[in-house]
This record gives structure tokens, sequence and C-alpha cells, in this order.
């Protein structure tokens, strides 16, 4: 559902027909995130500040409340936009896909988390470009009836 990368990051349960984008989060890895909780507020740089205002914003930043992650059960079908000419050309794709969200293993500290295509082409979530564009179709079609695959993956992408 979500990597093991973003277990300590406050998170949640993807809904369907809803749009996410791929983000890199303060972890480093590659995970889904709502457009809504990544629009930053612009209060205080609207506001004119003078200079001991200003040194007190700089030594001491508002806080903010950290982006959640967005968790996708394995088998949930989703709409991959926006996909990089390179990535069409190496797995035999269009520009827009339907994927299914799966995990390749269950193995600790491993990045698991992956989109098949319908070609069977894998991809780690984690090779997805950032700012990549993720429509949520369907969440009930979990994949209950495939076990998850205990070998690693080093590959970036694989045929099946």
């Amino acid at each position: 559902m979500c990597d093991y990368s973003l277990m300590a990051i406050p998170n949640r349960l993807a809904e369907e027909g809803e749009d996410l984008v791929a983000h890199r989060f303060p972890t480093g890895s590659v995970g889904l995130a709502s457009p809504r909780d990544l629009c930053m507020p612009d209060s205080l740089r609207t506001r004119c500040q003078g200079f001991w205002s200003a040194a007190k914003t700089f030594f001491d930043p508002a806080k903010t409340d950290p982006v959640p992650a967005v968790c996708v059960p394995p088998g949930a079908r989703l709409m991959l936009q926006d996909i990089p000419m390179r990535l069409q050309r190496d797995l035999e794709i269009g520009p827009a896909e339907e994927v299914t969200f799966t995990q390749l293993t269950a193995a600790v500290y491993t990045y698991r988390d992956a989109i098949r295509f319908k070609n069977g082409q894998e991809l780690l979530l984690q090779r997805v470009r950032e700012g990549q564009r993720v429509k949520v179709l369907d969440l009930s079609s979990a994949e209950a009836s495939e076990p998850i695959r205990n070998e690693r993956r080093e590959l970036l992408f694989r045929r099946r």
C-alpha cells in the first residue's frame, strides 16, 4: 500500500475518482500525494514585514503540516497520465495508460510498490517521474488472489 520508506510519514487511503500526483517525500522516496495537500499557503509572503519581523520569521519559520502520503491497495486500477516519451518507447505504451497497482515483494527495506501495464510490463513507483498525474479509477478490484513475490527486483522494469 505504501512503501516502507513512507511509513513514518502521515498517510491515508486513496479514494475512488481522486486525482493524485507523484511526489518526492522528505525520506527521498517517491509516493503519491494529493495536489490539494501540496499547495503551500502564501500568507506570510504577501504581508509586508518590518526588519525584526522578517528576521524572526527567517529564524523561526511557520510550522507547516507534512504532506500525507496517499496509499493505494494492491489491485487498484489507476490511470497513469503524462507518461514521458522515453518510457513510452521503452515499455511500448501510450501517453496515458490504465494500470494496476501492485507490490513486487514482501521483503523488508525494499521498494515494493509498482504499477503493471496491460501489456505485462511492471514499473516501480520509484521510477515514476515526479509530478506525474495519476487518477484512481477503482479501489475495489484489490488483487487478493495474486501473492506477493519474494524475490528482489533490481531492474527498472521487466517483462512478464
